[in-house]
């Protein structure tokens, strides 16, 4: 497989017939841009990258990076200053959880057929530095992407999209060439998201379509007047479109976190005010043994889904036990959730350690390094017990409303 793929990407010179259609020169400004579309998992991408930087010696490059990638790329010990507890109370588990995902998937990916994915982003910023060029990471920052993805989405958009996160994670220790071959077409997220996005315009719009207008305009806006840009092969088409028409584009506006839905809004103050609502009535109108029944009802469902969660996750008995405490009063809340309690109550039985960090790189390797690394189990518990709590909260609802005669 090893001397196949060599021979497939064959790391020498590039023909000029393909060098043409991967790079397109734009006038901008009156700056000469240089925009070349790689291909993500490709060493002859990466090759060509190098050789166009050094050759153009070009002012300033622009890498389809953000910011927070960049300095991941530099910094191997990033690990080591995470501060998991800190992620929870600011509710950004789930975040974290979708990144470290594409990572077990890049990395899968790197171990399997020894391709590492963004070699041309690293082979940019090496030849960057040679020649002293300024480096623009010019990508938005991806939890921004994911947070507008995130709320653009309904209630049931986001359980299906949670669910084939889930799904593709397991599904990505499969990896075959042809999802190779696609990939050297694709944004890695795309790849990942490709079963929900067929569905789902928003993630389309916010994956692609946002974030070729915010490239086009770090790019259009980069010192220099000679500005090399290595982007994706599938946002080259976009962003030359963009730059060729040279219009302003407003960063602050692509950067801005959209507010929750009002149907949003209003659903999760309803659930809870239509569940309140009926164990009065059952206790108004069916007496007090009918509503006690809605209560433990209640209660069972969201505490046996929510620990169903935890314990898929491997969590400590005592967290689970908490999560099945918290779940049927977190979901009378809508400002506190079962996974975050749980999750907290996982990180203090069990803290994560120095060598739990340092070994994030390699446990998200595979399934199993997630469930035995503390701080991804972590991450798994607050997911699958929210995951429980409302597929409880759904599964209670008619049930309590059936004993209303």
């Amino acid at each position: 497989m090893e001397n196949s793929q060599d021979e497939k990407d064959n790391v020498g010179q590039l023909d000029n017939e393909k060098k043409d259609s991967m790079i397109d020169q734009i006038s901008c400004n009156e700056k000469l841009i240089i925009l070349i579309g790689t291909a993500h998992v490709s060493r002859q991408s990466a090759k060509l990258v190098e050789e166009t930087i050094l050759e153009q010696t070009p002012d300033t490059v622009c890498v389809e990076l953000c910011q927070t990638r960049l300095t991941s790329l530099k910094d191997n010990d990033k690990w080591r200053n995470m501060d998991i507890v800190k992620i929870i109370k600011e509710k950004k588990a789930l975040l974290l959880f979708i990144n470290l995902l594409l990572a077990s998937f890049q990395k899968k990916m790197a171990d399997k057929f020894g391709i590492k994915p963004g070699q041309e982003m690293i082979n940019a910023i090496k030849a960057a530095e040679e020649i002293n060029a300024d480096i623009i990471p010019s990508d938005r920052e991806i939890q921004t992407t994911l947070s507008r993805v995130w709320r653009g989405m309904g209630l049931w958009e986001k359980l299906k999209l949670m669910f084939s996160l889930i799904f593709s994670f397991g599904a990505s220790d499969e990896i075959e060439e042809e999802d190779i071959e696609k990939m050297k077409q694709e944004d890695i997220l795309q790849t990942l998201l490709a079963d929900v996005k067929k569905t789902h315009p928003i993630i389309e719009k916010s994956l692609i379509n946002e974030r070729d207008q915010f490239l086009a305009e770090k790019i259009r806006t980069a010192p220099g007047k000679k500005i090399v840009a290595v982007v994706g092969a599938a946002h080259a088409p976009g962003i030359k479109r963009y730059l060729s028409n040279n219009e302003k584009i407003d960063l602050d506006e692509l950067n801005t976190i959209p507010p929750s839905g009002k149907a949003g809004k209003t659903l999760k103050w309803a659930i809870p005010l239509a569940i309140l609502s009926l164990f009065v009535a059952g206790f108004l109108m069916e007496g007090k043994n009918t509503g006690t029944d809605m209560i433990w009802i209640w209660v069972a469902a969201n505490g046996t889904f929510a620990g169903i969660g935890a314990i898929l996750a491997l969590a400590h008995p005592l967290t689970i036990l908490s999560s099945i405490l918290a779940a049927p009063l977190t979901s009378l809340n809508p400002m506190i959730a079962a996974g975050w309690v749980s999750g907290l109550v996982e990180a203090f039985l069990r803290k994560p350690k120095v060598k739990d960090l340092e070994a994030i790189p390699n446990d998200i390797g595979s399934i199993k390094g997630f469930w035995r690394n503390n701080v991804t189990r972590i991450l798994l518990v607050v997911v699958f017990t929210n995951l429980g709590s409302t597929i409880g909260t759904f599964t209670a609802f008619p049930l309590i409303a059936k004993l209303l005669n």
